[in-house]
Formats: C-alpha cells, sequence, structure tokens
C-alpha cells in the first residue's frame, strides 16, 4: 500500500486559526472540504491514491469558531469566506475545488458569491435545502439533522466499542473499512473520565447544520463559471428533497453523475470509485 502521510499544519487567518492536511507535491493544488460533523483524515485514503499527482490540501471546519446551536450556529457563508482566506493565505492559485455534503455548499458559496477562483469543482452530495426552509428556518428541535446529531452518542470505554457501535448504525454499515478505521482513530479523542468522545462534539456539530440556513445558495448556484461536476449516491436518502440533477442543469457548465449503490456518503462508501471520479473529471 502506499505509505503517503500528509503534514498537519496550523495557519493563522485574521481572526481564527485553521488546521488542515498537506499533502505536498508539484501538481497542480487540490482542495479537499469535508461533510459536517467529520473531518480531513476521511479524505486520506483517496488523497493518497491521488498524491503526488496533485498538492492537496484538506482543512478541518469544525472547532476554529465559538457557537452555539440554539443562536443560530455558523454561517457557511463565514465558513466559505474562511476557505477563501486559506486559499489566499497559502497562495493556491485556480485550485481544483472538491466538497462533500456541507463541503460542497460551503465551497459554491466560496466560488460563485466569494469569487474564489478555481479550475475546475465537484460537489458531490451537496446540501441545497428546499428554498422555504432558508425563508422561515428551523429551530434545533425541528430541523432533521441537528435534532438527531445534537443527542449523538458521545461515549464509548474502547475502539472496540465504539466500532462495534458505529457497524451497528444504519450511517455506517457500509462504510469502507478503513475510512471506519480513520474516523475512530482521528475522529474520537481520550474523555476526561477515560474511554472515547467524538473530537467534533454534538453540540457543534449541530451548530454547523444550524448554520447552513443562514445563508441562501440559490441565488448563487446558476453564478458558477468554472465546469462543475455533480455526484450524488443512488440511496441517497437526500433525492427525497435535493434534487441535484436539477442543480447540475442550472450550472452554466455543470454535469452530474450518479453512483450506482452509494449513500450520501460516498467518499467513506467508496473511497476507489471517488477517486476515479475526481481524477477523471479533472483530467478530461
Amino acid at each position: 500500500m502506499n505509505q503517503i502521510q500528509p503534514e498537519i499544519i496550523k495557519v493563522k487567518l485574521d481572526d481564527t486559526e485553521i488546521q488542515f492536511l498537506h499533502y505536498p507535491a508539484d501538481g497542480p493544488p487540490l482542495v479537499l472540504l469535508h461533510a459536517t460533523g467529520l473531518l480531513p483524515w476521511l479524505w486520506h485514503p483517496i488523497a493518497r491514491a491521488l498524491s503526488p499527482k496533485y498538492r492537496i490540501i484538506a482543512p478541518y471546519f469544525c472547532d476554529h469558531r465559538t457557537c452555539e446551536p440554539e443562536e443560530g450556529g455558523l454561517s457557511w457563508e463565514i465558513l466559505a469566506k474562511d476557505l477563501v482566506a486559506l486559499c489566499d493565505r497559502l497562495s493556491l492559485i485556480q485550485p481544483f475545488l472538491v466538497g462533500h455534503s456541507m463541503g460542497g455548499t460551503v465551497v459554491t458559496i466560496a466560488h460563485a458569491a466569494e469569487g474564489l477562483q478555481a479550475e475546475k469543482i465537484v460537489l458531490i452530495e451537496p446540501i441545497f435545502l428546499p428554498l422555504s426552509i432558508y425563508e422561515t428556518g428551523l429551530t434545533v428541535e425541528t430541523h432533521p439533522l441537528a435534532s438527531r446529531s445534537i443527542k449523538r452518542r458521545n461515549a464509548w470505554d474502547t475502539e472496540e466499542d465504539a466500532r462495534n457501535y458505529l457497524r451497528s448504525r444504519k450511517m455506517f454499515e457500509t462504510w469502507d473499512d478503513e475510512m471506519l478505521d480513520l474516523y475512530i482513530r482521528h475522529g474520537m479523542v481520550s474523555g476526561e473520565g477515560g474511554g472515547l468522545v467524538l473530537a467534533c462534539h454534538p453540540r457543534r456539530e449541530a451548530s454547523m447544520f444550524m448554520g447552513g440556513m443562514r445563508f441562501n445558495p440559490w441565488p448563487v448556484i446558476p453564478m458558477m463559471r468554472c465546469p462543475v461536476l455533480v455526484v450524488e449516491g443512488e440511496t441517497s436518502e437526500n433525492r427525497s428533497f435535493i434534487d441535484l440533477p436539477g442543480i447540475a442543469a442550472i450550472i452554466p457548465k455543470g454535469q452530474y453523475r450518479l453512483v450506482p449503490g452509494a449513500g450520501h456518503l460516498i467518499p467513506q462508501e467508496r473511497p476507489a470509485e471517488t477517486v476515479r471520479i475526481l481524477d477523471d473529471f479533472f483530467a478530461s
């Protein structure tokens, strides 16, 4: 197996500090942005396969800003501005951009609303909520994702205990084995009383979900200027309320691709296929 390992780097922006994984290379820059509640290490098998063809940066967006879910959470517009500032700080010129779930929406806002220039963009299961939700809003209790995430289990005695629990949950049952190992190894930390707890606390995850309602992306989606590939999982629960083929159709240079048999968490379920999708689109 390719034993490439990333550098773990922190950079200071104007009013915050962001940690990211860096896979140095002479190739063009590629930025990978993770889903809500996940972490950049879940890009590692994908980044490892794409390096050194690309210089890869995978930032961690969870705990770099203080926010409370009951106060509206952390706006994804702020995350988009942080992404723009990070790319500027690292002097990334025309990077390839990939965003999964929340990351896809943040990439969209950064490019279309905040002026982040990109060579090409891949949006994997981006979260574009129905317009009525941005107009009326939801509370933590009524938000379908925040209400569940804030109650997420957050304590395990051992790694084996955590692994057995995760495999029993629908969200994780189809994950690639290495992805699950990375989630336990890097997505959990030692608890104050022993055992393991989530690195991204359930309240922070809920804050991120709540923040997704604070910026309506619909007006800026048609303003995406570079080639964009929208990727959807065939069995994703989001298909009932997010029309990704329709979204791809309103992007001037948009394309759509369905991944048969995959759910919402395509990179975690199908890392090798994700590598092929990215490499094929970027090279085309």
